[in-house]
């Protein structure tokens, strides 16, 4: 198969969809690579590691997209780079469709085969391409809240462990899955007060057992989520609903129950968000200001962290890129139900109820492009 790596074009997103030993494993499958030149740059993989490593390298974008099969990448494509899909092309990279109807529309128009990352499901119900982007945005939640918690950057101004003699801050954590549990290490860690609230009575049992005693569990109600924002001065959403659009647990009205200078981090941003008030921010641009609340809402946040969060990924797709290669998507997706529940939108046809549901599409089962 020909395989295509364009360099990511959205902003400030410095991650690459294949490490250079990407490439060798799947050159060594006997599958053509080729990458755009500086694809890898800013996560630390120059043009002469990827010659290095067998792939061929490409001056431009249109190129990539024009010779290649597949299409390996990071974030959904742009509106730019939308007539450059071919019909047929199968596109493996993060799409978040549920939260971004243009893009859905796009896909659709242009009949290429969608296989994103975030809904490919083991039978354990766990999403192996999300969890380490996951592990990193949940991780990096608490390192951008604390910095946003900064008095300069018109947070309450108070730090988040506190010091001997002063209480730490309090941080509220929205939900108890891999961003969630990420979340509470890193700012259990450094000394905060740690809520973490989730629906699921097993997990927060779990969750219990397992966290340091600055960790508390609360279940997830609104009634409950009340009761602790006025109290909390970081707030942390990582609720997923895989493949649909978050569930707003914290609506505008409820701002006014905040501190000022409070701050909120939604990692589920790229889901729609599960704060009302938040809307898609950028690595250049990170943060806005409503009711003296300071939102934190960069959609691509390991995109900040390109050289962990590159590794990280192609750790946890490469093993699927080949079965696709090897295979090819239709007879691969037939094999392995984790690559099915993938298919999003398949020539034209949307193939993920979640998607359908979020704009009121019509839905064809994935069974019936398989056949």
């Amino acid at each position: 198969m020909i395989i295509g790596v364009p360099k990511e074009i959205k902003n400030n997103e410095n991650r690459v969809g294949v490490t250079p030993a990407g490439v060798v494993e799947l050159v060594r499958n006997g599958h053509t690579v080729y990458v755009q030149s500086t694809a890898g740059d800013g996560s630390g993989f120059s043009d002469e590691m990827y010659t290095g490593a067998g792939a061929t390298i490409l001056p431009s974008i249109e190129e990539v997209y024009a010779i290649a099969e597949m299409i390996i990448k990071v974030k959904e494509p742009i509106e730019s780079e939308y007539n450059l899909i071919k019909e047929d092309q199968l596109l493996f990279t993060y799409f978040h469709f549920a939260s971004y109807e243009p893009l859905t529309h796009a896909m659709i128009k242009q009949k290429a085969i969608c296989l994103a990352y975030e809904t490919v499901e083991r039978p354990d119900r766990s999403l192996p391409l999300l969890v380490p982007m996951s592990e990193v945005a949940g991780r990096m939640s608490i390192q951008e809240g604390a910095k946003y918690l900064e008095k300069p950057l018109k947070g309450r101004g108070i730090l988040l462990g506190g010091v001997p003699g002063v209480r730490p801050a309090k941080v509220m954590i929205l939900g108890g899955g891999v961003v969630g549990t990420n979340a509470a290490k890193m700012a259990a860690g450094m000394g905060a007060d740690v809520t973490i609230l989730d629906t699921n009575l097993a997990r927060l049992r779990y969750l219990d057992d397992i966290m340091p005693a600055n960790v508390n569990t609360f279940m997830s109600n609104e009634y409950n989520i009340r009761e602790l924002l006025p109290t909390h001065d970081l707030i942390i959403g990582a609720v997923l609903i895989p493949g649909a659009k978050a569930p707003h647990l914290i609506t505008r009205e409820m701002l006014k129950e905040m501190r000022p200078g409070t701050v909120v981090v939604d990692v589920a941003v790229d889901q729609g968000g599960c704060i009302e008030t938040c809307t898609p921010t950028t690595h250049e641009n990170p943060t806005y200001i409503i009711d003296d609340v300071v939102h934190y809402c960069v959609a691509n946040m390991p995109g900040a962290v390109p050289y962990t969060s590159t590794l990280a990924l192609t750790n946890a797709t490469l093993p699927y890129a080949i079965q696709i290669a090897n295979k090819g998507w239709k007879q691969a997706c037939a094999d392995s139900n984790e690559l099915k529940l993938g298919l999003n939108v398949v020539k034209g046809k949307v193939v993920y109820k979640g998607v359908a549901e979020a704009f009121g599409l019509d839905y064809t089962p994935v069974e019936t492009v398989l056949a």
